[in-house]
């Protein structure tokens, strides 16, 4: 992988919208004791912090919600699709726990929760060729974290994708089993979406602070920031990353 390209077809959809992107090498994703408990603080710390984005007695009328599922209405999806920042805040809202996954899992997820946005974070070794977000032709191959068979992209739909198909359909609702990460993976890129102004902020100081937990969490030093737009939609991985 050597790109990230957001295609013109997304742009059509949502032509305000920015896209940050974030790259980082050598990741030790290994799930271990030695930091469980601070990962289980911190999931706690990012659960209390989204309170400020439910402050509505309705759920889906609190903004974040609401933004989202008024862009899923805007293209073709799976009843049921969901921006996976409404499934982090949903379980938030009920009063659930989020317990430590993997390292790298568990930082995103905190993020998503403290900043409001969607997060979402692949193996760069296992993308073939580069990565796309665009609208689907209809039928690209991906089968879902957990499932056995595959349930191809819809045509209309928005995803992201490379040579071999679907690596998250509904922008980040659901992820391919062949990208995710796992414990060993090493080299990754971090994906954030936002469609409006307050979003694009709140994203930019949570891309940051994802960069920042990254090199706490796993000493390395992730990449700059990449803020994708209909007048820049292209990040190229950094030679000396």
């Amino acid at each position: 992988m050597k790109q990230v390209t957001i295609d013109p077809s997304f742009w059509e959809l949502f032509p305000d919208a920015q896209i940050n992107i974030l790259f980082a090498n050598g990741i030790d994703n290994h799930d271990t004791d030695n930091n469980y408990d601070e990962r289980k603080k911190l999931l706690a710390n990012a659960t209390h912090e989204a309170d400020k984005f439910l402050t509505n007695e309705t759920f889906r009328l609190n903004p974040v919600v609401d933004q989202w599922r008024q862009a899923f209405q805007q293209f073709k999806k799976k009843k049921g699709a969901r921006s996976s920042i409404e499934a982090l805040l949903k379980r938030a809202n009920q009063g659930r726990k989020f317990e430590p996954i993997e390292p790298l899992v568990d930082v995103y997820n905190s993020i998503s929760l403290s900043y409001g946005v969607p997060v979402g974070i692949e193996d760069r070794s296992k993308i073939a060729g580069d990565l796309h977000l665009g609208v689907a032709k209809g039928g690209e191959a991906f089968r879902p974290v957990g499932a056995e068979e595959d349930e191809p992209a819809l045509e209309g739909e928005v995803i992201y994708y490379d040579d071999e198909g679907a690596v998250c359909r509904c922008l980040n609702w659901r992820e391919a089993q062949r990208t995710m990460l796992t414990e060993d993976s090493q080299n990754v890129v971090a994906v954030m979406e936002a469609i409006n102004p307050e979003q694009i902020e709140r994203a930019n100081e949570a891309m940051e602070e994802l960069s920042k937990l990254i090199n706490q969490y796993f000493g390395v030093n992730a990449s700059q920031v990449y803020q994708l737009t209909k007048d820049q939609p292209v990040a190229e991985v950094p030679d000396n990353l």
